[in-house]
């Protein structure tokens, strides 16, 4: 009979549920892959907890700190990035302590699946001073949430909370249990504990540093860290995902010690472990975050020269770096359909992008699906930095001496992320950088979730719905115009027009993303008028997956005509308004004929 308090849950649905169990009443985050599923789960629970998205995850982060100075155990969760975004606040509650429990969950993204870098978070305990918890799988993910919040509230400081893709996204089993209740404490002011005024900053740090000292001793006798000897000849240190592909490659008679708890790192533990093998491995994935400690306390051991630092750590790269072993594969006669990334048919950015293309100008974009339009055949992003790092990098180049007109994209989400102090900046100053806000009216790339211009919560309460244009008029820029996203004539109008005056202008592209179900409800498969086309091609330059090169050719040129593949286009009529020939049906033109056909 199936147990219903055993599931298999991925490590964000444990994290969630663990985070639920803990009793946590506050939780803040902004959405970032492989953290998103995180939040999208904690929603559930609003009968007990409060779940928001944040615009960014500094405000995040603050929301939750202060939750927890009001003696709520309070969450916070990111991508392994926007910890560079909270950083300030983190280092600075590291000093203060923390009221109630304040956990900090860091998704890192070995591999760069979702990313634009492969930072290794654990870098930041150490920097930041505070403890580092790393579960291995699922059940480790919702029963370390619990000991994550006892160990904050013992030692009055914040914990981060480590994940990977892997183990955010691997599904394992979990016994799930009762949720804890806490009973928050009233709120009592205390300025010189929660004030990072120098004056009070200055007695914060040498209580900080004893605090290390306790947590170390502590981590020598966590319940997190566990030792299993199974012979002398090999011992493995590890830790998160890590350690499954070390169990996996490595013989039965090795040793391990697995680091739950592994920032401050165990080393009176660590030298036990040592002491009772001959030859030591460090298996971590990324940095030689143990590694360089356990050696400086020395303490030898191989790591990095057998464990690469780049990419994604598997059963088969450990298996090659320590044994010099070659995993057995199958080899199958099969030809993968190659997928390059592109924007999705009927996305509403493309027709600034195919606009920007045809106008040869310079653009700075950041990360969002609109960071596609660098692909072929668009081609158009000349930069792709942080959120928001689209608008000042423009800037820059703007006020540097480039005569160039530098067009900065922006999405919506992105815009209330980091947009808006760079935006105010290009007014301030007032620079020639022309900015394109793409309202898709949801956070894309995601996957759909809710931001201030949707006019919805997580928690699907409805609440204000912000107006760009009026927020970015409230900024001090007056040349500004909302057009609908797929007015590819309006759009290079508009372009072409600002690009022959000075000052900074801003665009507002609006059209909802494809995907979501109020769009997918007006889906329609354009159609080809075979006898019009002539094979010209300029509708593909769009570079939408829907347009297709056909097996006919053109009776004169020899050229194969268009068609469009009736299961991927939405209708967008993009590629109808670019056909020189007007060979592209409109949707007009569509239901006229469909009523013809019907004969009414």
């Amino acid at each position: 009979m199936k147990d219903p308090n055993r599931v298999l849950l991925t490590g964000n649905e444990a994290i969630a549920r663990g985070a639920y169990e803990a009793g946590v009443t506050v939780c803040s985050a902004y959405p970032g892959t492989p953290s998103t599923e995180i939040f999208e789960n904690l929603a559930q629970y609003k009968d007990v907890l409060y779940a928001e998205w944040a615009p960014n995850e500094k405000v995040a982060a603050e929301v939750a700190y202060g939750a927890c100075i009001a003696n709520s155990r309070s969450l916070t969760a990111m991508k392994h990035v926007g910890l560079n975004v909270a950083a300030d606040l983190v280092f600075t509650a590291a000093y203060n302590g923390v009221g109630a429990g304040f956990v900090l969950v860091s998704a890192d993204d070995p591999d760069m699946h979702s990313s634009q870098n492969e930072q290794d978070n654990r870098r930041y305990a150490q920097f930041a001073k505070i403890p580092l918890i790393e579960p291995s799988d699922s059940q480790e993910c919702k029963d370390f949430m619990k000991e994550a919040y006892a160990i904050s509230e013992r030692f009055e400081i914040p914990v981060l909370f480590r994940v990977t893709t892997r183990i955010s996204h691997s599904k394992s089993l979990v016994s799930l249990g009762e949720r804890e209740e806490q009973t928050p404490a009233r709120y009592v002011r205390n300025i010189p504990k929660y004030n990072c005024a120098p004056g009070f900053a200055r007695q914060h740090h040498p209580l900080l540093e004893e605090k290390l000292k306790q947590l170390e001793a502590y981590a020598n006798t966590s319940p997190l860290n566990t030792m299993e000897l199974n012979g002398s000849k090999v011992g493995v240190i590890s830790a998160s995902v890590a350690y499954q592909y070390a169990k996996e490659v490595f013989p039965a008679d090795t040793s391990f010690l697995k680091l739950g708890f592994s920032w401050p790192l165990p080393m009176d533990l660590i030298r036990d472990f040592a002491s009772k093998v001959e030859k030591l491995y460090i298996v971590e994935e990324l940095e030689p975050f143990m590694e360089e400690q356990i050696k400086a306390a020395g303490i030898a051991c191989i790591g990095k020269s057998a464990i690469p630092n780049l990419f994604e750590l598997n059963p088969e790269v450990v298996r090659h770096g320590v044994f010099g072993e070659e995993s057995e594969t199958a080899q199958l006669d099969v030809k993968m359909v190659a997928r390059p990334p592109a924007l999705c048919p009927g996305c509403p950015h493309r027709s600034s992008f195919y606009i920007l293309r045809k106008l040869k100008v310079p653009v700075n974009g950041d990360i969002g699906c609109y960071t596609l339009g660098v692909a072929p055949p668009l081609n158009v992003i000349d930069t792709c930095g942080c959120m928001g790092a689209g608008i000042g990098v423009a800037h820059g180049a703007a006020i540097s001496g480039d005569t160039e007109r530098h067009v900065a994209v922006i999405g919506d989400s992105t815009f209330f992320h980091t947009g808006i102090p760079a935006l105010l900046n290009v007014a301030y100053n007032q620079s020639n950088v022309i900015t394109i806000i793409m309202d898709n009216r949801i956070t894309g790339m995601t996957g759909h979730q809710e931001n201030p211009g949707t006019g919805a919560t997580l928690q699907g309460k409805e609440t204000i719905h912000l107006d760009l244009e009026t927020l970015v008029r409230s900024l001090g820029i007056e040349k500004v115009k909302t057009v609908d996203a797929y007015a590819v004539k309006e759009i290079e109008t508009t372009l072409k027009t600002w690009m022959k005056e000075d000052g900074p202008a801003v665009l507002i592209t609006r059209e909802e993303c494809a995907l979501l179900p109020t769009a997918r409800k007006r889906w329609m498969p354009l159609g080809v008028d075979q006898e019009k086309c002539i094979g010209c091609g300029i509708c593909l330059r769009t570079g939408c997956p829907a347009l297709i090169k056909s097996d006919v050719l053109h009776k004169k040129n020899g050229r194969p005509l268009t068609r469009i593949d009736p299961l991927l286009c939405t209708g967008c009529e993009i590629c109808a308004q670019v056909c020189p020939q007007d060979a592209i049906l409109f949707r007009k033109q569509i239901l006229a004929e469909q009523e013809a056909q019907a004969g009414v």
